[in-house]
């Protein structure tokens, strides 16, 4: 299963959309979306008790074990919408024996501010399940995070470069990824597809450039690793889900 979130809608840029204060909630209640208790206590102790038009619409999908693209304003809780239901899915179906280092879930996004945000996430409707999360970025001291992949780990939060040299050491096993999320990297390979057209001397210093080959890279990686023939496609020509929500 893949994943990919967007601020980014119709080409507008994060710039360009301006804060809602007050973001549209849904008429369901979390309780119809299908996820299971301790997810729900955890989703009560947040005050939260309807979700987002784009949490409503993307829950049940990912719920269904489908891939999705996702795109919607900043602040209508996007992280929520695919955190919540991963967590009831690896729940759901809990391995007998956890490898260390061997992550079933991976979230990648391109700054350390985001990968801190989506794990925070992650523990915060997670506290009342049994799995385990991390999260990596570079920037830091690589060696308490080596430390750390030598555990047990459900669930991984990285940034590409900081997962690359992981990868590189063999510190991480990514062979048993089963759900990839890509949170804010489509904007990224669009930029670079602009930056290439309009100033194409200009495309390797291109911080979107070079982002996007790290993304290539991670999945090449998982694809070798698992086998999977689509971890390396563009995410239009395989997620069969596609969710806009604008207001």
């Amino acid at each position: 299963m893949t994943i990919e979130t967007s601020a980014p809608i119709d080409g507008v840029t994060p710039e360009a959309i301006k804060p809602n204060p007050g973001i549209e909630k849904s008429t369901l209640s979390f309780n119809e979306l299908g996820l299971c208790e301790p997810i729900l206590r955890a989703i009560t102790d947040t005050g939260y008790t309807n979700p987002t038009p784009i949490q409503a619409k993307a829950i049940p999908l990912v719920l269904n074990g489908g891939d999705l693209l996702a795109g919607a304003q900043t602040g209508t809780g996007k992280t929520a919408g695919f955190t919540l239901p991963i967590l009831h899915l690896l729940s759901q179906k809990p391995l007998a024996e956890i490898a260390k280092g061997r992550p079933r879930c991976l979230m990648l996004t391109p700054t350390r501010e985001l990968a801190a945000q989506i794990e925070e996430s992650v523990k915060v409707y997670g506290k009342h399940l049994p799995l385990t999360s991390t999260v990596i970025f570079g920037g830091v001291n690589i060696n308490p995070q080596i430390s750390r992949l030598k555990k047990p780990l459900d669930i991984l939060v990285a940034t590409p470069g900081r997962l690359l040299d992981h990868a590189s050491q063999n510190t991480i096993d990514l062979s048993g990824v089963e759900i990839l999320v890509l949170k804010r990297f489509w904007p990224c390979c669009q930029n670079s597809a602009r930056t290439c057209c309009s100033r194409p001397r200009s495309l390797m210093k291109s911080k979107h450039w070079l982002m996007a080959c790290c993304i290539i890279r991670v999945l090449l990686k998982l694809r070798a690793a698992t086998r999977h023939p689509n971890w390396w496609s563009k995410p239009y020509t395989w997620c069969h889900n596609r969710i806009n929500a604008t207001w």
